[in-house]
């Protein structure tokens, strides 16, 4: 698989997401979640016109592109233009609402004087490997790609002009493909249709259909995934047919079905729904359109309202972190995996963009699912709730849980909503005081919660947890980013039973005595944390603090110590002094920042859109708006041309994006 550094655009609906590259090539199609699976390595695009070879659609050095989006939607529009041959092309991507089909239509227009005999080939290569290999078949007029668990068809109205499933590439540059096989066993294979003539001026359309089917209905949850979501699951599997279990009749009464669709129709509907979305969850007033800047900021805004229903795990609310980048990990652990703490930091934007229903699914379903017996969470899971990846521990992804849910409950209101997670936060809240136990030295052996936690990691010293790694996941230890989310928990926690309290005063005396009792405990470890942060993560020669017990390297994390978990106010010396520091050792000459110190990822020298913005909400809480500003322009200039913003921006071309 090549490598695919950048989405320069993204669309998706119902189970699928898809991005592009500004060209219109189509990098990814994920289905049925918006992290797993993406079926494409390559799908390529191109024209034959006269008598010339294969001229790729999305590369090629005599086109011309222009990019945009049909306005509020998740519609993309590429308009390729061949300069040599004067033939325009419009391209444009979307996802149907109820069904699981990616549309491409193309529209091609002879802007020429002489006439253009048009063929448009597809070379589609699904990813593969030695335990899932790709099958390819020509049947009903149809390009059918499979593996054990997925089919992909990509197909027409039109009548195919050729095909060929094995060897694809020896010959498709000569713009002629041939097959005398209907079956193959090649992961990429290739088909063609003829547009026909086009006479001056005169324009034709073609449009192609992906349609994704899951062989197999749902793949069965993990142990971490088997407590509340299962109806919902069961549902949705009954929903997803088996194509094993359907004959060829069916399939061919389904891709005529699919044939049939009134495509202008669907498109508006599609546009419609998209359109009355954002309109829905466009909860401030946006600015007025009288400058680049404010034109740029709501750009960002309402294309962030639709890219994130395109991340939700729509059945049990899991939140993608990204649209994948890294596949083959070049650079980093990959992407598109739910982080509880980075979810929990989105769910506060769902919230104020009254996606509210999201928000909360992803607390009462997701959180509950995945949350370890021990009341702890781990780094980071699939959408689906099942365990993913990991390469280690991190104590703020389960303190940020628990902020996460008071944070939500100050938007809503909803005694319900704490009643319902109560449990899942007490839970946790108990394993952050055995965390603080061992970070302070203490030991309570008639802790059986302790003990839990101890048997489960098999650890040799009865008394220690793993190490915790930091938010950046690259330093183990004690970190005051960390720190700083423990304390926010026991904030929390305490403030939820205050407003519970009550509610168990009468029918429950037992409850309300075990919440004193880990009040007085919330109470005593964030004394201990404060306590222990100006003792070990301060640093009394240059008067700022450290971001860990092993460095004393300058780190944007350490912003979290005010925004957002408000142990120290901005406005101390103590705080002023690291973010004089901050500003001298980590803010580039671009005016955006980096992540910290010796950052070595993707070369380290270039600003982070996250480092940059948690300055400005830093110079917002301390109230010196022009410093906030001054940030904020950094980050809209640093948008796409459709409103997206990436992990880091380049100090040569500030609108060159990464990641």
């Amino acid at each position: 698989m090549k490598n695919k550094f950048n989405n320069d655009a993204i669309i998706g609906g119902k189970n699928i997401t898809a991005s592009y590259t500004k060209k219109g090539e189509l990098l990814r199609l994920m289905y049925p979640y918006p992290d797993f699976r993406n079926f494409i390595d390559e799908f390529l695009t191109g024209v034959k016109i006269n008598d010339s070879g294969l001229i790729y659609l999305n590369e090629d050095i005599n086109n011309q592109y222009n990019q945009y989006y049909t306005e509020n939607t998740n519609i993309l529009n590429t308009e390729i233009t061949n300069t040599y041959f004067n033939l325009h092309i419009k391209q444009t991507d979307f996802a149907m609402l109820k069904e699981d089909i990616l549309v491409k239509k193309y529209q091609f227009e002879n802007k020429n004087n002489i006439d253009l005999n048009v063929n448009f080939l597809i070379h589609s290569t699904l990813l593969s490997n030695s335990n899932n290999i790709i099958g390819s078949e020509i049947k009903n007029n149809a390009l059918i790609q499979y593996c054990h668990d997925y089919t992909m068809y990509t197909f027409s109205k039109s009548n195919l002009l050729s095909y060929q499933l094995n060897n694809t590439k020896e010959n498709i540059l000569s713009g002629e493909i041939n097959d005398k096989d209907y079956i193959g066993m090649s992961p990429d294979s290739s088909i063609s249709y003829d547009i026909g003539t086009l006479k001056p001026g005169e324009k034709k359309e073609l449009v192609i259909y992906l349609y994704l089917v899951q062989n197999s209905g749902k793949l069965e949850n993990s142990e971490n995934s088997k407590k509340t979501g299962n109806t919902e699951k069961s549902k949705n599997a009954e929903k997803s047919k088996s194509i094993e279990n359907q004959t060829e009749d069916e399939i061919k009464k389904k891709l005529e079905q699919i044939r049939k669709i009134d495509i202008e129709k669907e498109e508006e509907t599609v546009e419609k729904y998209w359109k009355k979305y954002v309109k829905e969850h466009t909860t401030i007033t946006l600015l007025p359109e009288t400058n680049s800047y404010n034109k740029k900021v709501n750009q960002i805004y309402k294309r962030t309202i639709l890219l994130f229903p395109l991340l939700i795990n729509p059945e049990i609310g899991g939140i993608s972190a990204a649209v994948e980048a890294d596949e083959q990990m070049t650079c980093c652990g990959r992407y598109s995996y739910c982080w509880p703490r980075d979810a929990v930091f989105i769910t506060k934007a769902l919230d104020k963009l009254n996606m509210k229903k999201e928000t909360e699914k992803f607390y009462k379903v997701f959180c509950k699912e995945t949350q370890s017996k021990n009341g702890m969470w781990e780094q980071r899971f699939y959408t689906d709730g099942r365990l993913a990846p990991c390469w280690g521990y991190q104590i703020d992804e389960t303190a940020s849980v628990i902020y996460g849910v008071y944070e939500h409950y100050k938007t809503v209101k909803e005694i319900k909503f704490l009643k319902d997670t109560y449990k899942m936060c007490e839970n946790a809240a108990k394993f952050l005081c055995i965390y603080m136990d061992n970070i302070l030295g203490k030991k309570d052996e008639s802790d059986v919660v302790k003990m839990e936690i101890e048997q489960t990691y098999h650890t040799e010293e009865r008394t220690k947890l793993p190490k915790s790694y930091d938010l950046w996941e690259m330093n183990e230890g004690v970190h005051l980013y960390s720190l700083s989310a423990i304390y926010s928990a026991f904030q929390a926690i305490k403030e939820i039973q205050e407003i519970l309290k009550p509610e168990y005063e009468v029918k429950n005396r037992l409850k309300v005595e075990a919440m004193n009792k880990l009040e007085t405990k919330a109470i005593q470890y964030q004394e201990e944390i404060k306590k222990y942060i100006l003792t070990n993560l301060y640093d009394e020669k240059t008067k700022t603090f450290s971001r860990n017990l092993n460095d004393n390297q300058t780190d944007i994390s350490m912003l979290g110590i005010v925004e957002p978990f408000s142990i120290f106010s901005p406005k101390e010396k103590k705080v002023e002094n690291t973010v004089e520091k901050i500003n001298l050792t980590l803010r580039t000459y671009t005016g955006g920042y980096l992540r910290f110190e010796g950052d070595h990822y993707r070369g380290g020298k270039n600003p982070w859109t996250i480092s940059t913005l948690w300055m400005a909400m830093y110079y917002q809480k301390l109230g010196q708006k022009q410093k906030a500003k001054e940030c904020l322009e950094f980050v809209a200039n640093s948008a796409n041309e459709h409103g997206f913003l990436a992990e880091q921006v380049s100090n040569e071309n500030p609108r060159r994006i990464l990641g």
